[in-house]
């Protein structure tokens, strides 16, 4: 049932870069962050501005009936380092939080995936990402790798189970307001690249722009048809939330697969923060 392959991505590749810009969400609309493509300053305020509306909106209900008259009403405080939502539908940059359902899905058992691109209903054009809380506990080096920049510059960087799909990819960490030909953006701060790109991603750590721990790698990626993963979150595969840069590129490379699935269901508050502390089910 789950991650059905592309057509037409090969395994050193990913999909076709003229598509890059066509997030979508499933009626067909721009998804949210494709919305402000054009000014990075206001991506970057629109994703935590709406995180604040979110949150000030939970309190607000919370606190609804609560209050005397004369009470001082609720002062909203700024957002921290991590915070994490739900959303309604996909969007590019969101992730995907692993329901009870895959419980016994050895594959995809308590992960969390980022979604690269969202997506169209194109077949060759579907959405993919990353399994971001799966660590190899095995560094590049250890893979006797034949490229050599792998061997060399990202030697000692850490591996991690990205999918059950063949490529390779990584994650770039950047700055807010920083961009790099040749890499795209996931969400401001966050670049993921491919094994065509490892030779300019080298070049940024050697020129000192940028360290080799502000990558990860990924082997392996994971990828549906729209249809079909609209029609797994609707029937309760995933949850879908959006959250903040820290924790989609922990500091944590070594993390159990579990402890980054319970933060963000944590910080999505409510039942979702309920459900982090059940149980596996027995299957």
């Amino acid at each position: 049932m789950f991650m059905i392959m592309n057509p037409g991505n090969g395994d050193q590749s990913i999909p076709n870069e003229e598509s890059s810009g066509r997030n979508n969400s499933p009626d067909g609309n721009k998804s949210y962050d494709s919305a402000s493509q054009n000014s990075h300053y206001t991506d970057t305020d629109w994703r935590e501005f709406r995180a604040m509306l979110y949150k000030n909106y939970q309190v607000e209900k919370t606190e609804s009936g609560t209050h005397k008259q004369g009470e001082t009403p609720h002062v909203s405080k700024p957002l921290g380092k991590k915070w994490a939502h739900p959303l309604s539908v996909p969007e590019t940059g969101c992730v995907l939080v692993a329901t009870e359902k895959l419980d016994g899905v050895r594959t995809f058992e308590r992960t969390v995936v980022v979604l690269l691109r969202s997506g169209t209903r194109h077949p060759q054009e579907g959405p993919f990402g990353v399994v971001i809380n799966r660590p190899v506990h095995k560094k590049i080096k250890h893979m006797k790798p034949t490229n050599n920049e792998l061997a060399t510059t990202f030697a000692d960087c850490a591996l991690h189970f990205g999918g059950p799909l063949e490529a390779s990819m990584f994650l770039l960490r950047v700055g807010k307001k920083l961009k790099f030909p040749g890499f795209e953006e996931v969400i401001p701060g966050l670049c993921f690249g491919a094994r065509n790109s490892l030779d300019k991603a080298a070049e940024l750590v050697k020129r000192g722009v940028l360290k080799s721990q502000d990558f990860k790698f990924f082997v392996g990626y994971a990828g549906w048809q729209l249809d079909q993963l609209i029609e797994e979150i609707e029937s309760e595969y995933w949850y879908v939330a959006a959250c903040s840069p820290n924790l989609i590129f922990g500091d944590t490379l070594d993390s159990s697969s579990e402890s980054l699935w319970m933060e963000i269901l944590q910080e999505m508050g409510g039942h979702y923060s309920e459900l982090s502390r059940k149980p596996k089910r027995d299957i």
